[in-house]
């Protein structure tokens, strides 16, 4: 089981790159289990999507 340090250095490294299968399942167990990393996580979308609106780097 991910703690939630490791949660989130994968929520960040999976901006960057592709997290590998067993990675992702990892994190949705972890995220699944703690509401304080799923919170996280959506901010880290929200953020991201908001990057992307104002910066022109992709579609909305």
């Amino acid at each position: 089981m991910l703690s939630c340090k490791q949660a989130t250095e994968l929520m960040s490294q999976e901006q960057d790159r592709p997290l590998r299968l067993g990675e992702r399942i990892g994190l949705r167990l972890h995220a699944w289990i703690c509401s304080s990393c799923a919170n996280y996580r959506r901010q880290m979308d929200v953020l991201r999507s908001a990057c992307r609106r104002f910066g022109g780097g992709g579609t909305p």
